[in-house]
């Protein structure tokens, strides 16, 4: 099961399983709360791992939700849905072909609703510098990975999602 697999990336699963096991004990009434259930989401992340668990974590408002995999897929869904399809965008920052920065600011340049609609940045970086980048992209809000439950609802909040 561990063949070709990293100490980082073992330790990276670890405190991801570690966060979700947190997560099922504190908040899962509160997550059961949201009902979302009229609203679409785009998650826009390329790994496995991270795509699987957010899925699953933003799922439980009831929300549907799509999965691209790199920002080029994520500017294109968004440029051919219909102008109000998705209400919401989860968008990693490290990607392949596009990256969420340049994926935002594509999305911003887009006419109407689409290029208004609320994008939050998920990612592992964390630092002060990498929130600022986010904003300066055009981002509305910055998650850190792993994801705290009582964040992702804060941010989701603050959209008016």
């Amino acid at each position: 099961m561990t063949a070709g697999c990293s100490i980082i990336s073992l330790l990276e699963l670890v405190c991801t399983m570690r966060s979700i096991i947190i997560f099922i004990k504190r908040d899962w009434k509160n997550i059961r709360r949201s009902d979302y259930s009229d609203r679409r989401v785009l998650l826009v992340e390329d790994n496995d791992l991270n795509r699987e668990i957010a899925s699953e974590i933003i799922g439980m408002t009831g929300a549907s939700v799509e999965i691209v995999e790199n920002g080029r897929e994520a500017v294109e869904r968004i440029e051919n849905a219909s102008e109000n399809w998705y209400d919401i965008v989860f968008m990693d920052v490290q990607m392949p072909v596009i990256n969420g920065y340049e994926a935002t600011a594509a999305i911003r340049a887009l006419p109407g609703r689409r290029g208004q609609i609320p994008i939050i940045a998920m990612t592992a970086n964390a630092f002060e510098e990498d929130r600022k980048k986010a904003f300066d992209a055009g981002m509305n809000a910055h998650i850190a990975k792993p994801i705290d439950i009582e964040k992702l609802r804060a941010a989701i909040l603050r959209m008016e999602f």
